[in-house]
């Protein structure tokens, strides 16, 4: 197949030369049968890039189907203003809100169809989640392992419980193996990485690996842009090891960009690997060859930090790290997703002590903290669950519209940062703890996962004094800014100030453009002072005033775009 040569290197790599050629002749029928896209690839991302993230059915509506809703609200609220919609799963699914996947070729029907989701792409860039990991234990494919028929007897990976797994990374506190009963009568012991009913896809079988990349062509035709790679981390196995970032799993993220590279140029790898950050960031690969984009997970849990304990030292330290090679990369910013803020990634950058006490304000603000299991058989937090913005909450008797101003201080960092910006509904919509979801569903991780009326929404909305209001419409209006700003581009160069212990600073240029970001993350005022000495008219871009000082007051949790 022509321009089939780093494909073939990507198989030899991962299953050795031989098995690696009779991989390519298995998959090489499906390459050839896809109707491929144009060769020319548009630029992977802009300052337009922004990203919602949702679940298919977090607004809903008692007259339409969930999909409908969400391409009624995305038509008329937020159109032209964000690029890309990030459709948490929305196949059937068993458990895990929604991934523990059943069919990964269907659209849950209670959600919509495939219709629906190609209505959404008419009007939006699409991303879709490959959770390639595992499958749901209820499946057809995992019955039909169970009934060992042909070409699903080695789907799952069988272990012999006496194995010492001792080794294994642990990001749950549940055990790493399963027993099942084949129709047989046999009881085998499959590994589960998540849960009992996820159950771990062996892709040491070619078969695995032949359903799943059909499966990731299948999301190209139906018009994916961007294809987040769940726990890719974890995807391959080989006793006595950590399970984790071994060598296969980089190559398999470099066989699946080498897949589109061919047959869909335009499309990006995102992969998703909520570890700490110098592991994190070797999805790169070398710039070229693994993911376009990974998570910068470190920065939702150093935010927070930083506002709890008014300094911007250590956030102002990690964010000069953020510096990449390659044109073709960046981070996927994000402060709040369908799960919580995860810990791990502040390993090497916070001592032990600071994330308690992030631990204990946010039990204070109403959430709680889940725990995973280590090696040695202890337990250590993985993530604080609570929504981003009742853990940007500071009880001091002060008003919605002070929790909505340190909220939206917080967000301004996210959006001026290198990398494109990702927002979850619920942050958006100024959602807060969901814990009657909690109790109903007995998982912590249902405190941001609440479904929300869309009627409720828009009166919402429409009422300047309720705390939805005053955390959508500035939002907005932060974000229609930042898609116009040149500056704002992922590859646009950045440097951050050391101007202020309280005031995060950092400063953007492009060809066109320079700007400065400022950010009190402090309750009280602060005064700097801007050495841009050559510009003496400055324009703040969020408020639109002209600044003619150098020295320049903050009021508590203030943000400011100067165009310099």
């Amino acid at each position: 197949m022509e321009g089939s040569e780093a494909i073939q290197e990507n198989l030899r790599n991962i299953y050795g030369l031989e098995k690696g050629e009779l991989a390519f002749d298995r998959i090489c029928p499906i390459l050839e049968s896809f109707p491929a896209k144009e060769k020319e690839k548009r630029e992977y991302f802009s300052e337009k890039d922004i990203v919602l993230i949702t679940y298919g059915d977090s607004l809903q509506d008692s007259d339409t189907a969930p999909l409908d809703t969400l391409i009624g609200f995305a038509c008329k609220k937020l159109k032209n203003i964000f690029s890309t919609i990030h459709i948490l799963p929305f196949y059937p699914y068993s458990s895990d809100d929604g991934f523990s996947v059943i069919d990964f070729f269907a659209v849950n029907p209670e959600l919509g169809t495939w219709d629906d989701i190609k209505k959404l792409g008419n009007h939006f860039d699409l991303m879709f989640d490959f959770v390639l990991n595992h499958i749901s234990s209820k499946s057809e494919w995992f019955i039909q392992y169970l009934a060992g028929e042909k070409g699903f007897e080695d789907l799952a990976i069988e272990v012999n419980p006496s194995t010492d797994l001792s080794r294994v990374t642990r990001p749950r506190s549940l055990p790493l193996l399963t027993e099942y009963q084949k129709k047989s009568g046999e009881s085998v012991w499959v590994w589960t990485t998540f849960s009992a009913d996820q159950i771990d896809l062996n892709f040491k079988s070619i078969h695995v690996l032949e359903k799943m990349v059909k499966v990731l062509l299948h999301y190209v035709e139906n018009g994916v842009r961007i294809i987040r790679m769940d726990a890719i981390a974890y995807l391959w196995k080989e006793a006595g090891t950590s399970c984790i970032h071994l060598k296969q799993a980089h190559e398999m993220v470099k066989l699946f960009r080498s897949i589109f590279n061919l047959l869909a140029p335009d499309v990006m790898n995102l992969t998703e690997t909520n570890v700490p950050h110098d592991e994190n960031i070797r999805y790169f690969g070398n710039g070229k060859d693994e993911a376009q984009m990974v998570y910068n997970f470190t920065l939702p849990p150093l935010l927070l930090y930083t506002f709890v304990k008014e300094t911007t030292s250590i956030l102002s330290r990690w964010a000069k790290s953020l510096v990449l090679e390659s044109l073709d990369n960046t981070f996927f910013n994000f402060t709040a997703s369908h799960d919580g803020i995860g810990v791990r990634p502040l390993e090497g950058i916070l001592p032990a002590g600071e994330i308690d006490d992030l631990i204990d304000i946010v039990k204070k603000n109403g959430g709680q903290t889940s725990y995973k299991q280590n090696t040695d058989g202890s337990e250590s937090p993985y993530e604080l669950n609570i929504t981003y913005v009742d853990a940007m909450w500071r009880n001091l008797g002060k008003t919605d519209e002070y929790h909505a101003k340190r909220f939206l201080a917080s967000q301004s960092i996210m959006l001026s940062l290198p990398g494109v910006p990702a927002i979850y509904i619920h942050s958006l919509l100024g959602s807060r703890n969901w814990l009657a979801g909690v109790k109903q569903t007995r998982r912590a991780r249902s405190i941001n996962r609440e479904k929300l009326n869309i009627q409720d929404v828009f009166k919402a909305l429409e009422d300047n004094n309720s705390f939805r209001s005053q955390v959508f419409f500035p939002y907005m209006t932060l974000i229609a800014i930042r898609k116009d700003q040149p500056a704002f581009h992922p590859n646009a160069s950045f440097e951050v100030l050391d101007i202020h212990e309280k005031v995060f600073a950092l400063k953007r240029s492009a060809k066109e453009q320079t700007l400065i970001s400022l950010t009190n993350v402090s309750g009280a005022s602060q005064t700097i002072t801007l050495m841009e000495k050559d510009t003496p008219e400055k324009r703040d871009l969020v408020s639109g005033r002209m600044i003619f000082t150098q020295e320049i007051l903050l009021a508590p949790y203030q943000y400011l775009w100067i165009q310099v």
